[in-house]
């Protein structure tokens, strides 16, 4: 299955360009699936897979509903610990939505899509309608950070201690609740690795969608380096609401000409954009949405080709190599590439098998390879837009030879 994830900065009309994507996709013969939270002109507001046109299903993520649910699942889960404290069950209509669970939601979405949950249905592509750009970059980290919490936390090589459990409760004179706390944790890992993998797989990509303009250049810029450090693929950027060329009014001249030279930009930096044209008031129906979506020309067209037959994990975005000349015998260098990253935002902190790297906003945890934890960092500089780390091995780490 393919999946085009799709984002832009807030207001660039990114559910309008991943409803067009759908709808453009399933009129050229790709069986499709559109998830978004918020409401689309003409589509239904069902919460399962519900027919918009042929070959085009909708779901409309409710994540309210989804927070009551598994707060209530976790109070059920929770039942004999709160009988015991004397805690007072919350009913259902009393739990208000905290913030995040739109996140948690649109992941769980995510899993079911990823796993066929909701029908015997299959798909050629997956189109779904990210949160804002900054969001949605941390939203698509979250499956590999939460797993790694789970591992810390709750390392399921401690699960071998189960025989002492009852034990433990006599002593603390209170039931334990490891069992049933490793086999959720267990769970959740395996419901985040399926998530994990549907983002990491070689057929997905993110669909960028902005209105050019100075605000829109320096977010772009910014997340080429967030993609680049997470290792996601990124399609052309979409220039939407494109204003004409030729326009007698000066004002809309000005606008029009300022859209062209950030084009230009953008061109300089990447693949040549899909341009959208501006539709002159906001989309009202499908057919609306199918007249941005535009057609194979000099515009381009938003319609998703292939099916994703390529698929299996991307490899990882980072590579090693040697260190070259004279001097450089036994050294190790670590290298990727950050388009757009500055020194003064780099932060680099090595602890034990793992770098802790910091790029402006974006943020991750890069597990080294066996090789590289044998070694001490010895340097880091980044240079032509590629961060290199220098790696020594220490003699007291490393085989003797000879």
């Amino acid at each position: 299955m393919r999946t085009v994830l799709v984002t832009g900065p807030g207001g660039a009309g990114r559910t309008t360009v991943a409803a067009a994507t759908a709808l453009a996709s399933a009129r050229d013969g790709a069986r499709t699936l559109l998830i978004s939270a918020d409401p689309i002109p003409g589509f239904p507001d069902a919460t399962a897979p519900t027919p918009v046109t042929a070959g085009l299903r909708s779901v409309r993520i409710d994540s309210a509903a989804h927070f009551r649910s598994e707060l209530l699942a976790l109070q059920e889960q929770l039942s004999s610990v709160l009988e015991l404290l004397g805690g007072n069950r919350l009913d259902g209509e009393e739990l208000t939505e905290l913030p995040g669970s739109g996140e948690l939601a649109l992941l769980h979405a995510l899993r079911r899509a990823a796993h066929g949950d909701w029908s015997a249905e299959t798909y050629d592509l997956l189109v779904v309608d990210l949160p804002p750009l900054r969001d949605a970059l941390r939203l698509l980290a979250l499956p590999e950070q939460l797993r790694r919490y789970l591992r810390r936390l709750l390392p399921q090589e401690r699960q071998a201690a189960r025989a002492l459990r009852p034990m433990l409760a006599q002593l603390a004179g209170v039931p334990m609740p490891a069992p049933w706390l490793y086999e959720a944790a267990a769970r959740h890992d395996a419901e985040l690795a399926q998530v994990q993998a549907l983002i990491e797989d070689r057929a997905t990509t993110l669909r960028l969608v902005a209105e050019p303009g100075p605000a829109a250049d320096e977010a772009l810029r910014a997340a080429r380096t967030g993609l680049a450090l997470h290792g996601l693929r990124a399609e052309a950027p979409v220039a939407n609401r494109m204003l004409p060329g030729h326009s007698p009014d000066p004002f809309f001249a000005a606008l029009a000409a300022q859209q062209e030279k950030s084009l230009g930009r953008w061109a300089d930096e990447g693949a040549a954009p899909v341009r959208i044209a501006h539709l002159g008031r906001d989309p009202q129906d499908p057919d609306d949405l199918l007249a941005l979506a535009g057609a194979d020309g000099e515009g381009g067209s938003l319609a998703v080709s292939g099916t994703g037959e390529e698929g299996g994990r991307a490899p990882d975005p980072w590579w090693t190599e040697e260190a070259g000349g004279p001097d450089g015998d036994g050294i190790l260098v670590w290298c990727l590439r950050l388009p757009g990253a500055v020194k003064k935002d780099l932060q680099l902190v090595r602890r034990g098998g793992e770098l802790l790297l910091t790029v402006g906003p974006f943020h991750r945890i890069v597990p080294l390879e066996p090789a590289l934890r044998r070694c001490t960092v010895s340097g880091a500089a980044l240079t032509d837009g590629v961060l290199r780390v220098r790696f020594t091995p220490d003699p007291a780490l490393w085989p003797r030879t000879g």
